[in-house]
């Protein structure tokens, strides 16, 4: 995807298929907020930017010219997504209608030990208050950045820490979780990079070696974390809409895109809560 340097920032240019709302609203990350003109502020990779899309063209404020392809796979650009969806919809006709309802949903390269911690701090847990917890996580461990904003603590730092240490997050019982996690990521029992091209089960092990990492945060992490786009997370909205919409099939019935069909699925189901009653 091509990059060009404006006054302010860097831009891509003929972008289909991405809607910042609907990415970056959609439970895939919490580090993002909408602004009132529609575009997001947000960081990443310990970069603290604006998004915005006028026509065609995504705009990132406040980023420099080498760190183009850092925005070029965390929106995921290089993806055709239109084909993808094409080849998907073929799979179940609900399927294709929630493709439709959100076409502009990409799945994000996020750094993969924040996607652990922050699908960690969501068990059990809605957006908004995921979001603040995240909030306080950064503003109380991570550095600060130039425009005042919060960059995500890295492992190293956050496994010298207590779980009483994180108790200003009010995380409660995932605090311990936390704190394990950035132990063995930090001093090699798990390795997260390992986890991006290993056999889909080897990876899912060695996440849950991590107290508090069951399934579904295993196969989050490695979505939205790692980009293995085959990951169908199921949680109890996903649980509800296999059930209902989905009957007799499996995560594995969708494919090698399973991992995008299901943030169409999702986000369809949560949008449409009358399907269920």
């Amino acid at each position: 995807m091509d990059c060009k340097e404006f006054y302010g920032g860097i831009k891509f240019e003929n972008v289909s298929d991405l809607d910042l709302r609907q990415t970056l609203d959609c439970g895939q990350s919490f580090r993002w907020n909408e602004n009132p003109d529609g575009s997001f502020s947000g960081v990443a990779f310990g970069k603290s930017v604006r998004a915005a899309i006028e026509e065609k063209t995504l705009l990132i404020y406040n980023a420099s010219p080498k760190d183009c392809k850092i925005w070029s796979d965390y929106f995921d650009l290089e993806l055709e997504y239109g084909k993808i969806r094409e080849q998907i919809s073929k799979i179940h006709p609900v399927l294709s209608e929630a493709a439709k309802y959100a076409p502009g949903i990409r799945i994000l390269r996020q750094e993969p030990y924040e996607a652990l911690c922050t699908f960690i701090i969501s068990q059990n847990n809605n957006i908004k208050r995921i979001k603040g917890i995240v909030h306080r996580l950064c503003e109380c461990f991570g550095d600060r950045l130039s425009d005042g904003e919060f960059a995500f603590p890295s492992a190293e730092r956050m496994a010298g820490l207590t779980a009483d240490d994180l108790a200003p997050l009010r995380a409660g019982f995932r605090n311990r979780y936390l704190i394990d996690a950035a132990q063995k990521v930090a001093g090699g029992e798990v390795q997260l990079e390992k986890c991006r091209t290993a056999d889909y089960e080897e990876a899912r092990r060695e996440l849950m070696k991590i107290t508090g990492v069951g399934v579904k945060v295993a196969d989050c992490t490695l979505l939205f974390g790692l980009h293995r786009i085959e990951a169908f997370p199921v949680d109890v909205w996903m649980k509800r809409a296999m059930d209902k919409l989905f009957p007799k099939m499996e995560p594995e019935d969708f494919g090698e895109y399973a991992g995008i069909a299901q943030q169409y699925i999702f986000h369809y189901s949560r949008m449409h809560p009358e399907l269920f009653d």
